[in-house]
Protein backbone atom coordinates (compact mmCIF):
# COMPACT_ATOMS: atom_id res chain seq x y z
CA UNK A 1 0.00 0.00 0.00
CA UNK A 2 2.86 2.82 0.93
CA UNK A 3 5.20 1.17 -1.59
CA UNK A 4 7.93 0.51 0.90
CA UNK A 5 9.64 -2.46 1.50
CA UNK A 6 10.01 -4.14 5.05
CA UNK A 7 12.65 -3.56 6.40
CA UNK A 8 14.08 -3.20 10.60
CA UNK A 9 12.92 -0.53 12.67
CA UNK A 10 15.81 1.82 13.19
CA UNK A 11 17.45 2.04 17.12
CA UNK A 12 16.79 5.46 17.34
CA UNK A 13 13.38 5.81 15.84
CA UNK A 14 11.56 4.26 19.59
CA UNK A 15 13.53 6.88 21.37
CA UNK A 16 13.10 9.47 18.80
CA UNK A 17 9.20 8.81 18.84
CA UNK A 18 8.74 8.53 22.56
CA UNK A 19 11.05 11.88 22.71
CA UNK A 20 8.06 13.91 20.62
CA UNK A 21 5.32 12.29 21.82
CA UNK A 22 5.87 13.00 25.24
CA UNK A 23 6.67 16.90 24.73
CA UNK A 24 3.26 16.60 22.61
CA UNK A 25 1.04 14.56 25.26
CA UNK A 26 2.69 17.39 27.60
CA UNK A 27 1.31 19.74 26.33
CA UNK A 28 -2.48 18.45 26.00
CA UNK A 29 -1.83 17.70 29.56
CA UNK A 30 -0.74 21.30 30.91
CA UNK A 31 -4.00 22.26 28.74
CA UNK A 32 -6.41 20.19 30.59
CA UNK A 33 -5.34 20.39 33.99
CA UNK A 34 -4.55 23.77 34.54
CA UNK A 35 -8.38 24.72 33.13
CA UNK A 36 -9.40 22.08 35.90
CA UNK A 37 -7.68 23.47 38.19
CA UNK A 38 -9.08 26.68 36.91
CA UNK A 39 -12.09 25.83 37.73
CA UNK A 40 -11.29 23.83 41.04
CA UNK A 41 -10.20 27.04 42.53
CA UNK A 42 -13.24 28.75 41.16
CA UNK A 43 -16.01 25.59 42.60
CA UNK A 44 -14.35 23.89 45.23
CA UNK A 45 -16.35 20.68 44.23
CA UNK A 46 -14.01 18.78 42.10
CA UNK A 47 -16.95 16.69 39.97
CA UNK A 48 -18.21 20.43 38.70
CA UNK A 49 -14.27 21.20 37.62
CA UNK A 50 -13.42 18.50 35.81
CA UNK A 51 -16.62 18.47 33.73
CA UNK A 52 -16.21 22.27 33.11
CA UNK A 53 -12.26 21.81 32.81
CA UNK A 54 -13.02 18.81 30.15
CA UNK A 55 -15.64 20.72 28.31
CA UNK A 56 -13.51 24.18 27.87
CA UNK A 57 -10.67 22.15 26.37
CA UNK A 58 -11.71 19.51 24.84
CA UNK A 59 -12.55 21.44 21.28
CA UNK A 60 -8.48 23.25 21.90
CA UNK A 61 -6.65 19.80 22.24
CA UNK A 62 -9.04 17.89 19.45
CA UNK A 63 -8.31 20.44 17.04
CA UNK A 64 -4.57 20.45 18.21
CA UNK A 65 -4.56 16.73 17.56
CA UNK A 66 -6.32 16.70 14.36
CA UNK A 67 -3.92 19.36 12.91
CA UNK A 68 -1.35 16.70 14.22
CA UNK A 69 -2.89 13.64 12.85
CA UNK A 70 -2.92 15.38 9.42
CA UNK A 71 0.54 16.58 9.19
CA UNK A 72 1.80 13.75 10.40
CA UNK A 73 -0.52 11.35 8.11
CA UNK A 74 1.19 13.53 5.35
CA UNK A 75 4.62 12.37 5.92
CA UNK A 76 3.54 8.47 4.81
CA UNK A 77 3.35 10.03 1.12
CA UNK A 78 7.03 10.79 1.38
CA UNK A 79 9.28 8.28 -0.48
CA UNK A 80 11.90 8.10 2.66
CA UNK A 81 10.94 4.70 4.57
CA UNK A 82 12.18 6.44 7.89
CA UNK A 83 9.93 9.68 7.16
CA UNK A 84 6.81 7.12 6.89
CA UNK A 85 7.58 5.21 10.14
CA UNK A 86 8.20 8.76 11.83
CA UNK A 87 4.94 9.61 10.75
CA UNK A 88 2.92 6.93 10.97
CA UNK A 89 3.97 6.84 14.58
CA UNK A 90 3.71 10.01 15.45
CA UNK A 91 -0.19 10.40 13.85
CA UNK A 92 -1.34 6.85 15.32
CA UNK A 93 0.33 8.08 19.12
CA UNK A 94 -0.93 11.60 18.57
CA UNK A 95 -4.59 10.41 18.08
CA UNK A 96 -4.49 7.76 21.35
CA UNK A 97 -3.44 10.19 22.98
CA UNK A 98 -5.80 13.06 22.26
CA UNK A 99 -9.21 10.26 21.99
CA UNK A 100 -8.24 8.01 24.64
CA UNK A 101 -5.87 9.41 27.20
CA UNK A 102 -6.88 12.77 27.38
CA UNK A 103 -10.23 12.55 27.02
CA UNK A 104 -11.39 9.41 28.57
CA UNK A 105 -8.56 8.41 30.94
CA UNK A 106 -7.28 11.35 32.70
CA UNK A 107 -10.75 12.86 33.36
CA UNK A 108 -11.88 9.39 34.35
CA UNK A 109 -9.08 8.73 36.90
CA UNK A 110 -9.68 12.56 37.69
CA UNK A 111 -13.18 11.50 38.80
CA UNK A 112 -12.10 8.59 40.63
CA UNK A 113 -9.75 10.45 42.84
CA UNK A 114 -12.31 13.29 43.66
CA UNK A 115 -10.26 16.02 46.16
CA UNK A 116 -7.83 13.86 46.22
CA UNK A 117 -6.55 15.08 42.56
CA UNK A 118 -4.95 18.28 44.84
CA UNK A 119 -3.50 16.43 47.75
CA UNK A 120 -0.18 17.95 48.61
CA UNK A 121 2.04 16.32 51.73
CA UNK A 122 2.44 19.56 54.25
CA UNK A 123 6.12 19.18 54.39
CA UNK A 124 6.00 19.62 50.46
CA UNK A 125 4.23 21.93 50.70
CA UNK A 126 6.16 23.85 53.48
CA UNK A 127 9.14 23.88 51.07
CA UNK A 128 7.90 24.96 47.70
CA UNK A 129 7.22 28.36 47.00
CA UNK A 130 3.89 29.81 46.51
CA UNK A 131 4.32 31.47 42.90
CA UNK A 132 1.23 32.54 41.01
CA UNK A 133 2.35 32.44 37.37
CA UNK A 134 -0.73 33.69 35.43
CA UNK A 135 -0.33 37.06 38.04
CA UNK A 136 -3.65 37.68 40.55
CA UNK A 137 -5.53 40.89 39.41
CA UNK A 138 -8.07 42.35 41.99
CA UNK A 139 -11.12 44.00 40.78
Amino acid sequence: ITGVQPAPIEPWAPMMLFAIVFGLSMDYEVFLLSRVREEWHRTGDSRTSVADGLAATAKVITAAAAIMVVVFGAFVLEPDRIVKLMGTGLAVAILLDATIVRMILVPATMELLGDRNWWLPRWLDRVLPDIDVEGHVDR
